[in-house]
Formats: structure tokens, sequence, C-alpha cells
């Protein structure tokens, strides 16, 4: 992953160009390896006027996953579209999404996004780091009709998943000192109710309440900048990208065991 004039022994595969003029946002088609081994198509693109960042992927099981960073309003939205199990009595598909705080060194700003491209299309990706998995616990959700406070980007995002986006405690804390309205965000059973809540794997009435879990996975996304040294320049300069594997595992509640079908962990 280079620029035009690092020395070819480098592996040229993403380069940061330079972008003539601005307008409308720059997308990215990659083919990256999941954790399973399967080979798919990531989608990125960035739009370094909003100053936000979007990836989406197709998982071999045709649930939609996609991944958006807003850095103007220190947010980060993840969206799945899970194709419904009609025989089980769901619709067609059913869609969550889940909101938190973005922290601005998990992601390559959006001016370096707009600027990535790739030299061999069919070449597939695959993370140099793998980074841990993070639980969160999602204990508060978040009104739809509001959501624009939060982020212009939750109605387009999340329009599938009104009544099923999910915050987390500590991070409406930060936006509320950020000044977001708290009309946004909407109480969900106390963590203390929740904890006495059996997990939804354990339930068999579909009636019941429980606490569902969902995990997803970030195949592959520049997450940090490289830089490189050169006599001709007196200090570092940007020469391209390490990419980043990172998983996620969502803990949430749901009035019935019906909207969680997929989570039969004990």
């Amino acid at each position: 992953m280079r620029l035009p004039g690092v020395p070819p022994a480098l592996p040229a595969l993403l380069l940061l160009l330079p972008l003539l003029g601005t307008g409308a946002p720059a997308e990215l088609r990659v083919r990256v390896r999941l954790p399973d081994g399967q080979v798919t198509e990531e989608s990125l693109q960035a739009d370094s006027d909003a100053d936000s960042i979007s990836l989406e992927l197709r998982k071999p099981d045709g649930t939609l996953v996609s991944f958006t960073a807003d850095f103007k309003k220190d947010v980060k939205i993840f969206r799945a579209l899970i194709l419904g199990e009609l025989e089980k009595g769901q619709s067609q598909f059913q869609a969550l999404c889940f909101v938190t705080q973005l922290q601005h060194n998990e992601i390559i700003p959006s001016e370096a996004m707009a600027k990535l491209r790739q030299k061999n299309p069919r070449a597939v990706r695959q993370a140099e780091e793998v980074r841990g998995l993070e639980h969160l616990h999602m204990d508060v959700a978040v009104n739809f009709s509001q959501g624009a406070l939060l982020s212009p980007h939750l109605h387009n995002v999340c329009a599938e998943a009104v009544d099923a986006i999910f915050a987390r405690q500590e991070d409406v804390r930060f936006w509320l000192e950020q000044g977001v309205d708290s009309s946004v965000f909407e109480a969900l059973p106390k963590a203390s109710e929740q904890a006495e809540l059996p997990r939804c794997g354990q339930v068999g009435d579909r009636a019941k309440p429980c606490v569902c879990r969902y995990g997803l996975s970030l195949a592959w996304y520049p997450c940090m900048l490289k830089y490189c040294h050169s006599r001709d320049r007196p200090t570092p300069y940007k020469c391209g990208i390490r990419s980043c594997q990172k998983s996620y595992s969502f803990d949430f509640y749901v009035p019935q065991r019906q909207l969680c079908l997929w989570d039969e962990d004990p």
C-alpha cells in the first residue's frame, strides 16, 4: 500500500491519491475475506463534505451489514438487515440499528478514505490486524422521529429499524453533554430489571420478553494511516493505510422472543 514515489519493493495494493475537485461521495469496492474464510464484496463510501464514511457488505446468509461513521456528530451506526424465517412467522426481513459514540482514532478520516484507490480490483483483501471483540450492552432506545438531532444519517440508515434502534447509557450521557436533546432517547427496562430476564436462547415461549444477543463483524476497514520517511522530505508523509477487522456483540431487550430467533446460545 503506497503512493507513487515509494520504492517498488512495497506492495502497491491500495493508494492514497489526490482527488480532482469535490462533490459526490467517493466509492471504493473491494473483495474481502470474511472471518469464516468466504469472500464477499464490500462497498466503502466517503463524503469529505459531510465528514462521514459508510461501509456495506452482504454476509453469505444474505444478511446486509452496514457501518456509518459521522465524524461531525461523534456517532457511529451499525445496521443489520436480517432475512426473516417465514416458516416461523417472521416478516421478510428484520432490521436492527445500534448507535454508539465514535472515537476518531478507530478509523481513518473521511478525507483520506475519499482518496483511496486500488491497483488490483480482483485482489482479495484480508485485514492486517484483528482487533478484539467488543461486547456492548444496549440499554437505551433511540426515538427514530427525533434521530436527526443525533445524526443526520440516522433517518436513512435506520429507516427499516424504526422500533429497533438501540444505544448505551454511557454514550447517551456524552451526547447530552454535547447538547443533543433528551427527546432523542427513550428508556428501556432498567439494567437491574434486564439482568433478571433470561437470554432469548433460554426462552421457549416466543411471546415472552428476553435479552437478545446479535453479533456482527467488520471484516476489513482502513483503521490507521501509514506514514513514510524520505530523505527528500523533512517530515513523515501519508503513504497508505493499515487495515483492521473487528467484531461486535450487542445485548438488547426485546419484548418478544419472536424478535430474536437467531439467538440459540444458552
